[in-house]
Formats: C-alpha cells, sequence, structure tokens
C-alpha cells in the first residue's frame, strides 16, 4: 500500500482521514453524496483544535488515498476502453 495511517495521523482520526477522502472522490467522480461528510467532520473540531497540525496531516492522508484510488479507477477504465468494454458515460 502506497500510503500509511500510521504513527503521525493515528488510528484516532483513521475514521476523519476515510471521511475527508470519501468526500474528495465523490466530487472527483462527480457523485451525489447520501450521507453528510461536513456534519461528520464537523464532529472532529474539538479533537482538531487540540493539535493544530493534524487537520493538515489528515487532508494529505486523504488526498494521497483519494489520488490512489482516482489512478486505479483510471486504469481500469482504459483496459476496458482498450478492450472494447467501456460503458459510455452518462
Amino acid at each position: 500500500m502506497p500510503f500509511s495511517l500510521g504513527p503521525p495521523i493515528g488510528a484516532g482520526l483513521s475514521g476523519y482521514v476515510a471521511e475527508m477522502g470519501s468526500a474528495f472522490l465523490c466530487a472527483a467522480l462527480g457523485i451525489m453524496p447520501t450521507v453528510r461528510h461536513a456534519d461528520y467532520l464537523a464532529s472532529w473540531l474539538e479533537v482538531l483544535r487540540e493539535d493544530n497540525r493534524a487537520i493538515f496531516r489528515a487532508a494529505s492522508a486523504a488526498s494521497k488515498a483519494a489520488d490512489w484510488l482516482l489512478t486505479r479507477h483510471r486504469e481500469v477504465r482504459e483496459r476496458e476502453v482498450a478492450r472494447g468494454e467501456g460503458r459510455q458515460a452518462a
């Protein structure tokens, strides 16, 4: 796995990173989320206030994870198109 949620972020913020990454992916793919990302992310404000760099580490990890997933998504789509299996975009 090319990224890690090891000690700099810690297990406690892994849910925050995942939620932020999900929001990034929805935005990048044009998906209207059915969950309330903003409400969940706001629930972490007190924790983030205790460590003023945590949000930057979390955003960086979320961005790296989203970029990795988007790259894999593009690779699969390109292989599908090359094989003539790609679906028309809506």
